[in-house]
């Protein structure tokens, strides 16, 4: 028996590729398929099932292509409906796949289709647990995006509350549990940066497993504090549910396109097509294309996108370091956005050698911010989530939260100076892209965010444990 996890950092996303006696089993599938083709194919293997712990708001998934490549079954759990051709399995069911089972466990709570997949090995132990978004290390998923007409986010709670007790707490202690996402999703609040653990220490360390928690406890705690959740959240259950997302393949064909300056241009001019800018943070602040938006391919690129950028038929054309064009337009993809038209070739540097113009935004390193608070003339807008922000901050700085800026903008003055921080320079950057685009000129990054901050000696306000505010 073989277990890999296949873990997509950009989206703290978790697929997994089980093999048993040449039969393959791939559970949560990202959107590009060859790779879970190619290791089964290497392992002289035949993917038999694709199996779906829920309908993924934070992704698309890659059943639709994988199924047609393979001839793979596509497995949900129990009151999923879809437009194509799945099994839907009951609660309970198994799955032979070579030498060992796979078992449904139906877990209603994140969705009302949940369901976790138990894996029993040849000698018919309870091996692992691929949980979904049921349970993380350290956290449980939100139980707020499957509300719709009478159903609340407190009776999902309720009915996750059900699902981790009667469904998953029972399991033995050393079955290792392998879930859909880890920190950095916003599929929960207070995921680790672990991707694996046992049952039996989650139940130790893990909030939400507390044996003594009542039903009612775990509702308050599992729904204080959630934000609202990204807005392509909704787009992206909608193309997992549809029988046209597929093709993938001629996507990124399509998305890899080079562009010379003059058709670059038009698309931007004559096609609305969004100017995205993936470089570097600093890259992007020495010059970039007017009204172009910085979301760098090193960050949490995807979700960012996502979140930010409302129409997933957006036309986008982009600019990227040389060698990640094609990495750019993957990761797009993930979330469902089809239309790249096509990058910049020869970058930035192609556009001033063909005379056009190009904008900058002013950077500065922390010290300078600290010159102006001792001066007492800075106005700063802190753009990292409320959380981060409540735990630590600079006096007076205003949290002007970068999930939020659409919200917000109304509260920034265009005749007024802001120094713009976050946690490390990632955020601060697309803030100040998206000010620029929008006619602010009195914006000044500061590099290196809270960390820079503290190091240079600005002082915060006392620091509070983010698991402690409610």
């Amino acid at each position: 028996m073989k277990i890999d996890q296949i873990y997509t950092g950009c989206l703290a996303q978790g697929a997994y590729y089980i093999e048993s006696d040449g039969e393959v089993a791939i559970i949560d599938p990202l959107r590009e398929t060859q790779p879970y083709v190619d290791m089964a194919e290497k392992n002289n293997a035949k993917i038999k099932y694709i199996f779906e712990t829920h309908f993924h708001a934070d992704f698309v998934s890659g059943h639709l292509d994988l199924a047609q490549k393979t001839g793979a079954t596509i497995v949900y759990g129990p009151g999923a409906t879809t437009e194509f051709a799945i099994h839907q399995a009951a609660d309970g069911e198994e799955f032979q796949l070579g030498k060992v089972k796979i078992r449904v466990l139906h877990t209603p709570g994140h969705t009302l289709e949940s369901s976790c997949f138990l894996l029993i090995d040849e000698k018919g132990k309870e091996q692992a647990l691929f949980s979904g978004d049921t349970l993380f290390i350290g956290d449980v998923g939100r139980p707020d995006l499957a509300q719709k007409g009478d159903i609340t986010q407190e009776m999902l709670a309720g009915m996750l509350y059900d699902s981790l007790r009667s469904k998953i707490m029972t399991l033995p202690d050393d079955v290792t549990v392998y879930p859909a996402h880890g920190a950095g999703s916003a599929c929960g609040k207070n995921m680790s940066k672990e991707t694996t653990d046992s049952l039996g220490n989650q139940k130790k360390v893990n909030y939400a497993l507390r044996a003594d928690m009542s039903k009612e406890e775990f509702i308050k705690e599992v729904t204080d504090g959630l934000l609202p959740p990204p807005q392509y959240f909704a787009q992206n259950v909608a193309m997992n549910k549809s029988a046209q997302t597929h093709g993938v393949d001629k996507i990124l064909e399509r998305g890899k396109v080079a562009l010379d300056v003059e058709t670059f241009e038009a698309m931007a001019n004559h096609e609305g097509a969004l100017v995205l800018d993936t470089r570097k943070p600093q890259e992007f602040a020495s010059g970039f294309i007017p009204n172009s938006i910085f979301i760098g391919v090193d960050g949490s690129f995807a979700p960012w996108v996502g979140a930010l950028i409302p129409d997933l038929q957006q036309p986008i054309v982009f600019i990227a370091e040389e060698g990640r064009e094609e990495e750019v337009v993957t990761r797009l993809s993930r979330v469902g956005y089809d239309n790249t038209l096509g990058y910049l070739e020869g970058g930035i540097e192609a556009w001033r050698k063909a005379g056009k113009e190009v904008d900058t935004i002013t950077s500065v390193k922390a010290e300078v911010l600290k010159e102006k608070l001792e001066e007492g003339s800075a106005n700063v807008l802190d753009v990292r989530k409320p959380g981060e922000y409540e735990a630590e901050h600079i006096e007076k700085a205003k949290n002007t939260p970068l999930d939020f800026i659409n919200d917000e903008m109304h509260r920034i003055e265009k005749d007024t100076e802001y120094y713009i921080h976050c946690a490390g320079g990632y955020r601060s950057m697309i803030f100040s892209s998206i000010l620029k685009s929008r006619g602010y000129d009195k914006i000044i990054d500061v590099q290196g965010g809270v960390k820079a901050i503290r190091e240079v000696g600005i002082p915060l306000t006392d620091y509070v444990c983010p698991s402690t505010l409610k």
